[in-house]
């Protein structure tokens, strides 16, 4: 599936801030420092946790019905929606730090010659796994 949309319990802190619980999916916890970043940090958080979810090959549950929750004084329920296709792409295309050694003498040549280490590495890694 590719849009996925479930309620989240938005609990106002007690001095700032909401903490932020996804109760369909357990261990989805997330918070923000104000209403704005709250939602931002729910749909990040949903986003990853659908993800690894779906890495993992776990069944994904069907939303619940926002209005079965009992939701405290402090806090509302609101809706938070994510489209996989953007997040999958996003998270298998972002860059890695990966640490290597090579010998002194050829980072000089290729520091000198203004050698990109990263597009080098990349462009042999590819031929070199026959991409």
């Amino acid at each position: 599936m590719d849009r996925y949309i479930f309620p989240a319990i938005f609990e106002k802190g007690d001095i700032k801030g909401y903490s932020i619980v996804f109760p369909d999916l357990p261990g989805c916890i997330t918070e923000g420092d104000d209403i704005a970043e709250s939602f931002q940090m729910a749909r990040e958080a949903l986003e990853l946790f659908i993800f690894d979810m779906e890495e993992e090959k776990d069944s994904i549950p069907v939303p619940s019905d926002p209005f079965r929750f009992d939701v405290p004084e402090n806090a509302f329920i609101s809706m938070v929606e994510v489209w996989m296709p953007v997040v999958r792409d996003e998270i298998r295309n972002r860059a890695v730090k990966k640490t290597l050694t090579i010998p002194k003498w050829l980072n000089d040549i290729a520091t000198e010659r203004k050698v990109n280490f990263s597009q080098v590495l990349q462009a042999a890694l590819k031929k070199y796994l026959g991409l």
